[in-house]
Order: structure tokens, then C-alpha cells, then sequence
């Protein structure tokens, strides 16, 4: 399964055990207070140790991208027509730097990677 796709699941889960929690709360019943607890707690040590593979993940991506020998901001122009840029230059790996990738590499504009001079 996608990681993405588990950190939601698992969020949703969470979600759905917090408003049974409260709901055992406005009753009083504390045996389910104390299993609704658990299972909170339990979520959420999952949903931190998803959200480190995760982030684990996406350094070791920007490290193998930064790693390229050559890298330079994106025109205009070459934004706008990616499909014969990427023809042109094999290998290009270009990143925005509103998506998480560019986030966690600092960028602060259309940047292409690649392993030769373009």
C-alpha cells in the first residue's frame, strides 16, 4: 500500500476513535474510555512513525536529485513545452517548489536536474 494512502487511512481511523472516545466520555462508561484511549494511542504512535518513513523518503529523493551534476531554474518558455525539453535532455528531473520535494529542497522556482549540461 502507498504510504500516502496509510497516513490517511490511519488518520481516519484516529479520527473515527477520537469522536467514540468523547462520545464514552458524555456517557461515562469508562471501559470504553480506556479502550478508545488505547486505541488512540496506539494510531497515533503509527501515524508518527509513518509520517518519519515518509519524510525519510523524501530526503533520500532530494539528496539522489541534488546529487545530479547539473541544475539550473527552468524559463518561461521551457515550462511551458516540458514534454520537448524532457525529449531533449534524457534524465531531466524537474521540481517545483511548491510540491513537497521542492519544500524540502529549498527551492524557490522550477529548477531541472539532470546529469548533463542542458
Amino acid at each position: 500500500m502507498n504510504l500516502k494512502t496509510e497516513l490517511h487511512q490511519l488518520n481516519n481511523r484516529l479520527e473515527k476513535a477520537r469522536r467514540k472516545l468523547n462520545a464514552a466520555h458524555e456517557r461515562g462508561d469508562m471501559a470504553m474510555i480506556e479502550k478508545f484511549m488505547d486505541e488512540v494511542q496506539a494510531l497515533t504512535k503509527k501515524i508518527d512513525s509513518t509520517k518519519t518513513t515518509v519524510d525519510r523518503q523524501l530526503s533520500k529523493k532530494g539528496a539522489d536529485i541534488a546529487k545530479m551534476a547539473f541544475k539550473r531554474p527552468l524559463t518561461k518558455e521551457e515550462q511551458a513545452d516540458q514534454g520537448a525539453l524532457k525529449k531533449k535532455v534524457r534524465g531531466l528531473v524537474v521540481v517545483h517548489p511548491m510540491t513537497a520535494l521542492g519544500k524540502e529542497m529549498g527551492l524557490t522556482e522550477m529548477t531541472g536536474f539532470a546529469h548533463k549540461k542542458f
